[in-house]
């Protein structure tokens, strides 16, 4: 939850979308970090640990069926808590856009998403009712209660020197 207590979602614009998907996602480095022991809250969380703002979409699965929820934006160097609570699933699924750099953090887990915010029932057939299919990359807590992820900017090659 954000700070004033409502979740912070809006979508990307078509423009920007069509760049993210032609931009350098390949070249961003991702890092995964379990939670640490000796804090009791629970949760799901994403770090932006880089120096753009970030939209965020994740995929889970309910008792019964693959959801796809977005848009969170995350200022730079700043987390948010996507899953409040203990964490009931054992794998989580996230998209996410840099709107500075248009880099994207993605992967071959297809999902459905939309451009405005959303919370989509289903990951089947999504363009043919009306949404995009996006990829999105695993995140394994290997049953943890407690997970963070963080999103990095890509690593630099060095300069000179042999």
């Amino acid at each position: 939850m954000s700070n004033d207590g409502e979740r912070r979602r809006t979508g990307p614009l078509g423009l920007f979308r069509f760049a993210v998907k032609t931009a350098l996602g390949a070249c961003v480095t991702l890092l995964l970090l379990s939670a640490t022991g000796g804090v009791a809250k629970a949760d799901l969380r994403l770090c932006n640990k880089t120096e753009s703002k970030v939209g965020i979409a994740i995929g889970y699965k309910d008792k019964t069926e693959w959801i796809t929820e977005g848009w969170w934006n995350l200022d730079e160097n700043s987390c948010e808590t996507l899953v409040p609570g203990a964490l009931v699933s054992r794998y989580y699924y996230i998209y996410a856009v840099d709107y500075d750099q248009f880099g994207e953090w993605g992967g071959r887990a297809f999902m459905c998403t939309r451009e405005k915010e959303f919370t989509i029932r289903g990951i089947e057939d999504c363009v043919a009712r009306g949404f995009e299919r996006t990829g999105f990359f695993e995140i394994d807590t290997g049953e943890q209660s407690s997970w963070t992820v963080q999103l990095t900017e890509p690593v630099q090659q060095g300069t000179g020197g042999r």
